[in-house]
């Protein structure tokens, strides 16, 4: 296919000659050898651009170049052991042809979440848990605490109990507080809860450290601070990491369900949504109950059914009860 091999051998003296595997031959200089080997380059694997088929250092160049998109663009296998996606190309379409557009770039935030999120809903195996809790009691406590406050104080939202019941019932069900480490499962001493704010840029989730070690007015205050530099843009970096579980209240925006992402490495995520009056048969007649909607999902390989369906009820009898929190 090259042409004689005595005739490249005299027409190139310095070059040395190999059998590859597939019978056929090439041509490579001792430099070009050298310079493949500095970068771990199998020459018989590179196709030469010379003269009769003579191997050059931009051959290995390019080489180099096209493994390393080959590597970029090729799907990683998880270091959990779950198995990769074949998935089809995403389509390219001219929208133009279909009507007027207007292109948006995305922000800096939305870019960094659309990454994790998508990483997150492949990669675990999530289910999502619902349950009601009756907040009638505990919005008339607040109430009256936001009553009792200075004018100057931020008011305390039903964030604050959320937090704290949450840390309570996470004491309960520990493995919720918990993050997989290859075969191993870290049970956290610490709780770290992470709250998502939404921003102009996008959601980001600022973190209320060592909750378990602070009141409701204490964290009612935090969380507010925190959602006003997240909002403004000036959360530092430590100011959202080291969560060991997430509250995403969306009860201010409204909606009656959700199923939110786990965001990794954390197992689980609880979503709170708009309460509404509803009709609530008391064992005699039904009353007029004030009912939060709670959504939990959770990370199936850790958090089973049973032992999510525990959390999501000792949470829900904790906000129907806030007493039983300092139990």
């Amino acid at each position: 296919m090259f042409g004689g091999v005595v005739g490249i051998e005299i027409a190139f003296p310095e070059v040395q000659r190999d059998q590859v595997r597939t019978g056929l031959e090439f041509w490579a200089g001792p430099s070009t050898r050298k310079f493949a080997r500095e970068f771990g380059v199998d020459i018989q694997k590179v196709r030469g651009s010379g003269q009769r088929g003579r191997i050059t250092k931009e051959d290995i160049q390019q080489f180099i170049k096209r493994s390393m998109l080959a590597r970029e663009r090729a799907p990683t296998r998880s270091t959990q052991g779950i198995a990769n996606f074949d998935l089809l190309p995403w389509p390219k379409v001219d929208f133009t042809k279909f009507g007027e557009i207007e292109r948006q770039a995305r922000s800096r935030i939305q870019k960094v979440s659309a990454a994790n999120l998508a990483r997150n809903w492949v990669m675990i195996p999530a289910v999502t848990y619902h349950d009601d809790a009756d907040i009638t009691d505990l919005e008339e406590f607040r109430a009256v605490l936001n009553k009792e406050n200075q004018k100057d104080e931020p008011k305390i939202t039903l964030l604050a109990f959320l937090i704290k019941a949450a840390v309570a019932a996470l004491k309960q069900c520990p493995r919720l507080n918990s993050s997989l480490d290859g075969e191993d499962l870290i049970l956290k001493k610490y709780f770290h809860i992470g709250f998502a704010v939404d921003t102009p840029g996008g959601l980001v989730v600022p973190v209320i450290r060592n909750a378990d070690q602070k009141g409701i007015q204490e964290i009612a205050k935090e969380t507010a601070s925190l959602a006003i530099l997240a909002r403004e843009g000036k959360l530092k970096p430590d100011q959202m990491q080291g969560a060991s579980f997430t509250i995403s209240s969306l009860g201010g925006i409204g909606g009656t369900y959700c199923a939110p992402i786990v965001n990794a490495p954390e197992v689980a995520i609880l979503a709170v949504n708009k309460s509404a009056m509803k009709p609530v048969w008391n064992g005699k007649q039904f009353v007029p109950r004030l009912i939060c909607p709670l959504s939990m999902t959770a990370d199936h390989r850790v958090i089973d059914g049973a032992l999510a369906t525990h959390f999501t009820t000792h949470l829900t009898q904790l906000l129907g009860d806030f007493r039983k929190v300092m139990l």
